[in-house]
């Protein structure tokens, strides 16, 4: 005798779809713990005279790609706000620049710096491999140029 089936088959109650309506809040709440625990570097602002210019260009580099160098009057070097050593420039710009193509090398100085700072410095950015280097400087507001 072979067994009949009652005719009901059991339903299986399990979806094949992934459910969709709490993505979006699961998304917004990511997005609002991201805002919330990121923090943002702030430089400080140094105490110097900045040289002045009778022109500039803006560098139009992404702020991850530029290296500040900040060289004090009496010869204190600071990269990104770090104190570094004179002698330690090299070692420290050079991972940087093998890590990326674009950066930038921003020499912040004050205007009374010795030049035997700056020498060092170029001498150490050389050695580095650094290959884009600007001064950074202070538009003069009230210069008048002679027109041609």
């Amino acid at each position: 005798m072979a067994l009949r089936s009652s005719g009901l088959e059991r339903k299986s109650k399990a979806s094949s779809q992934i459910p969709s309506s709490s993505m979006a809040d699961i998304a917004f709440l990511l997005l609002i713990f991201f805002m919330v625990t990121t923090v943002f570097q702030k430089d400080r602002k140094r105490t110097i005279e900045w040289v002045e210019a009778e022109s500039s260009k803006k560098i139009d580099e992404k702020h991850k790609d530029i290296l500040n160098v900040w060289v004090e009057r009496n010869g204190d070097v600071f990269i990104n706000d770090l104190p570094r050593a004179m002698d330690d420039v090299s070692e420290v710009v050079r991972p940087l620049r093998l890590e990326s193509e674009r950066l930038v090398v921003s020499i912040r100085s004050d205007r009374d710096a010795l030049y035997r700072y700056i020498d060092a410095l170029k001498n150490e950015l050389v050695a580095a491999g650094a290959l884009r280097v600007v001064f950074a400087a202070e538009l003069e507001q009230d210069m008048t140029r002679e027109r041609r």
